[in-house]
């Protein structure tokens, strides 16, 4: 059906339809410093396309929440509906719908005014009830298009609190079975909508997995994963991934924070079948006065709430630190604050009960640390940005054995934010084969205390053996305001935000 060579367009065509699509905006409102992005100069795109195309259907792949203050502040009262203000057509869950739990979650997408798809997730023992649909037809442009809603694993993702009741099913058999049904119902086309990653790490499955195994979907559109799938860079991320019988599916992802629109055009005419497919930028090409005046109304309270919070500064960096790197300057800062803050906590506690135990090290995700720190003034915005999630400081007692498997597991995956006196050293092959505290290799015998948040400390972000632990103390603020607390005060000593950049995670020579 679909893929075949290119032809010129005649005027016996039939009518195109254009699909265009967004993944991971994260709260994403404003254009970044760079003037890239922001919600009112993507609506100025998207009414652009349909103006200019008779039939366009607009997607979300999930996530439109969590990321900046917009969302921090004010709970998804900014972000829903100014997506309703968007005229949506299809959306899905990403797995920060669920942050602040299912019941709040619920209650947004009870007035989402989208199709609201999830083939895998069963709400039915849930406030979500009947939310909810596994797949939906649309016909448009003489065509029956089919699209499934898929959803990642939410085990060791999604705090198990925030998702109780919801049952998951595996993402290829339900896939096949949803797109199968599909084309019996005559289906010309079959899309997923994913949130499952191009990418994935910990082993779950993927879009390039759904891909290979599928042989009834031609499009997957994806998010999860904040990756650029770039048409003009195949050799990066190809977007033609053979299914299981050799057939090419379109797999498509436009990075992350609305700073690309997914644009897809499938055009019926004979010999024209390969979908054409494309990233149109998001930048200030629109002025303003080409905005949705609807939203942009909508918009003036809450960013004057968030302006005043952004352009304070508090605090100066010597280095900038990047936000996308497993290893390096950022997650080794942030671990060292762990470590750091925790043996504050077990110094006071000791004045007390004498027998209370030092923390070992400390340990922090890279997932969240959310944005990047320039180098110069730091805003007290920048900071409730960069760690966005109610965390909070806990310290936990672990076994020497969970210690070491919980390094394993973080080392395969490149890394995690890890205090100075952690050293975990892999083989030439890749395979963690020596861990050490200060020097020495941990005693898988022995009781460890880690000064971390209780997110990981439940096992999250893969680290599963951490949720085998004793609490020994929880803290009663969230590490956001830690963070602002600790570079504030830095700033009153005259020191300057910096990081160690000895690295914590290395490979041995042949």
């Amino acid at each position: 059906m679909l893929f075949a060579a290119t032809v010129v367009v005649t005027p016996l065509l039939a009518e195109s339809i254009v699909i265009l699509h967004t993944n991971d905006t994260h709260s994403n409102i404003d254009p970044d410093k760079n003037g890239v992005g922001g919600i009112l100069q993507r609506k100025a795109i998207i009414d652009s396309v349909r103006n200019a195309e008779k039939n366009v259907l607009l997607v979300d792949a999930g996530d439109m929440v969590q990321g900046s203050l917009y969302f921090k502040y004010f709970g998804g009262d900014v972000e829903y509906p100014l997506f309703n203000m968007m005229d949506y057509d299809i959306r899905i869950l990403g797995n920060h719908e669920f942050d602040n739990g299912l019941e709040e979650m619920a209650s947004h997408w009870k007035d989402v005014k989208a199709e609201r798809l999830s083939a895998n997730y069963d709400f039915s023992q849930t406030k979500a009830k009947g939310l909810f649909k596994p797949y939906t037809i649309r016909k448009i442009g003489g065509k029956k298009v089919g699209f499934i809603g898929l959803n990642v694993n939410p085990e060791s993702l999604i705090a198990s609190s925030h998702y109780k009741g919801m049952e998951f099913s595996d993402i290829i058999t339900t896939a096949n079975a949803a797109a199968k049904e599909l084309r019996a119902k005559g289906c010309d086309l079959v899309v997923a909508v994913t949130h499952i990653g191009y990418t994935s790490d910990g082993g779950r499955t993927n879009d390039v997995d759904l891909a290979r195994a599928t042989e009834d979907i031609d499009i997957i559109i994806g998010g999860h994963s904040h990756t650029v799938v770039d048409p003009s860079r195949p050799d990066v991320n190809p977007h033609f991934i053979p299914n299981r019988n050799g057939k090419p599916v379109l797999v498509t992802q436009t990075g992350k924070y609305g700073r690309n629109l997914g644009y897809i055009k499938i055009d019926d005419a004979p010999g024209n079948d390969i979908p054409e497919y494309k990233l149109i930028p998001v930048t200030d090409r629109f002025s303003a006065d080409k905005f949705d005046k609807k939203m942009v109304e909508f918009l003036k309270p809450y960013r004057a709430s968030v302006d005043s919070v952004n352009s304070r500064v508090i605090a100066h960096s010597r280095v900038a630190m990047p936000n996308d790197e497993r290893t390096g300057l950022y997650p080794n800062w942030a671990g060292d604050y762990a470590a750091w803050f925790g043996r504050q906590v077990a110094d006071s506690l000791q004045a007390f009960d004498a027998g209370f135990p030092q923390v070992d090290l400390g340990l922090i995700n890279v997932g969240g640390i959310r944005q990047a720190m320039p180098e110069g003034a730091v805003t007290e915005g920048l900071v409730l940005n960069t760690f966005p999630f109610a965390n909070r400081l806990i310290l936990i007692q672990v076994s020497g054995r969970d210690l070491i498997e919980t390094l394993r597991i973080v080392a395969r995956k490149g890394g995690e934010g890890v205090s100075r006196e952690i050293l975990v050293v892999s083989s030439p092959d890749g395979e963690p084969s020596e861990f050490l505290i200060d020097g020495t290799p941990i005693d898988p015998d022995k009781r460890y205390v880690i000064s971390t948040i209780d997110y990981v400390a439940e096992g999250n972000d893969d680290m599963i053996p951490l949720a085998n632990h004793t609490v020994l103390w929880r803290d009663n603020k969230e590490l956001s305001r830690r963070m602002i607390d600790y570079v504030e005060s830095l700033e009153r000593l005259g020191l300057d935000i910096n990081a160690d950049p000895r690295p914590r995670f290395v490979t041995a020579r042949q």
